[in-house]
């Protein structure tokens, strides 16, 4: 695989690269202010061994009492870190590669913790207004990075996106071609960069054949509006390798996307020879040249540092404000006809045994005393190389399945 419009990079000691680039970019970073859904649970909880008996005989519990399944849809879980942490620990890791630190803080669907950072930091050229946008797409959705807002647009434009995203009747209310006008609207901003965040991940778990189709759809009806698609600080090395064949072929460059929710920085970033986010996004959509640095950890087995988001997020922060400090406060859920509370709202005592059980097991699988197990597990396919030299990215089949997928009408 012989990139055209993307670089890749490996950090290593022998690696000066303050001496070719001015800043390194940390895009897809979530805060306190992201409002996560719970209907992963189910499809994850019946994978982790241990996990798995526990949550099993919960449903069933549930089931009985109730007469009807767990509803997770209604509720959501919120990252642990406040605006300004995220930030400064990104702005650190960056700083100390010799590096500036330009800072795109996207949660999903909201814009608040990027004026919070531009209030402390009074610095909006390296702290872009952004979100992670969610686009409903034909009974499915996609992920999509909105960067660099204007700052005297940014909320009417977030109103128009979310309006759309969460219309009951969309098709009724907007017709056909609304989501086509708001992409044109974030189009006519030069300074605004469009990425579509991890594009080969089955998100709506329709099935890898389901999400290919509808993702061939999305790019033939709308591809012209984005500007770049994302490599996964939290997805496989096979899954992201094949993103970067796909995304050279149909004529994108490629960009960063850590996707932080716990504590641990982003383990892709971008480098650029610019200072501020503007010119970092005229480099991308224009002149479609992309410098990608992966760091150490992201060597590190997916599953132990999924794990360990995990037990991030389940954990108790004693430094942090009452509201916010145990993670019962964090995980807001609708358990009966009091509606969508935090679960401490509903749990006097830290909540069920079986819950305890499970989050304490969490925190053991994602503990670094585990990680040398992880390691074996990991295949082949997904041990990032040595160096990025073209033996080692040597298209699998795999990948070829994926690009013969896509029409010559979203080429």
């Amino acid at each position: 695989m012989n990139l055209k419009l993307t670089r890749l990079h490996l950090l290593d000691k022998s690696n000066d690269f303050a001496r070719d680039f001015k800043s390194g970019v940390s895009l897809h970073c979530h805060t306190q202010h992201s409002r996560e859904m719970l209907d992963f649970i189910p499809h994850y909880a019946a994978q982790i061994p241990i996990v798995k008996n526990f949550w099993e005989r919960e449903r069933k519990s549930y089931y009985e009492r109730n007469g009807r399944e767990i509803d997770f849809s209604v509720g959501y879980w919120t990252p642990p870190l406040a605006a300004e942490e995220v930030f400064n620990l990104e702005r650190g890791q960056i700083n100390r590669i010799g590096l500036e630190a330009i800072i795109s803080l996207t949660d999903h669907d909201e814009i608040s913790a990027n004026k919070i950072v531009r209030g402390e930091i009074g610095n909006a050229e390296n702290a872009p207004i952004s979100l992670e946008w969610t686009v409903p797409f034909d009974g499915g959705f996609f992920h999509v990075g909105v960067h660099n807002l204007p700052e005297n647009r940014a909320d009417a434009i977030t109103k128009d996106l979310l309006d759309f995203t969460f219309a009951e009747k969309r098709s009724l209310i907007y017709g056909e071609n609304r989501l086509d006008e708001l992409f044109g609207l974030l189009n006519e901003i030069p300074e605004v960069l469009v990425i579509l965040n991890h594009p080969l991940w089955d998100i709506e778990l329709f099935g890898k054949e389901r999400h290919r189709v509808l993702l061939n759809g999305f790019l033939e009806k709308h591809g012209r509006w984005i500007h770049a698609f994302e490599i996964n600080g939290f997805r496989k090395w096979s899954e992201n390798k094949a993103v970067l064949e796909m995304a050279d072929q149909l004529g994108y460059p490629v960009v960063s996307g850590g996707d932080r929710h716990g504590c641990q920085c982003n383990s892709v970033v971008n480098l650029t020879t610019v200072k501020t986010f503007g010119e970092f996004t005229e480099q991308i959509r224009f002149d479609k040249r992309s410098e990608v640095i992966l760091m150490p950890h992201y060597r590190q087995p997916l599953n132990w540092r999924q794990l360990q988001s995990f037990a991030e997020i389940l954990q108790n922060y004693p430094e942090f404000g009452a509201e916010r400090r145990h993670w019962q406060n964090r995980v807001y859920a609708k358990i009966d006809e009091r509606g969508t509370k935090p679960l401490s709202f509903f749990w006097d005592r830290g909540g069920p045994r079986w819950l305890k059980m499970a989050t304490w097991t969490l925190a053991a699988f994602g503990s670094r005393a585990s990680r040398p197990a992880f390691g074996l597990m990991v295949k082949r396919k997904d041990r990032l190389p040595k160096s990025f030299n073209a033996p080692a990215l040597a298209t699998t089949s795999e990948e070829e399945q994926i690009l013969s997928d896509l029409s010559s009408d979203a080429v």
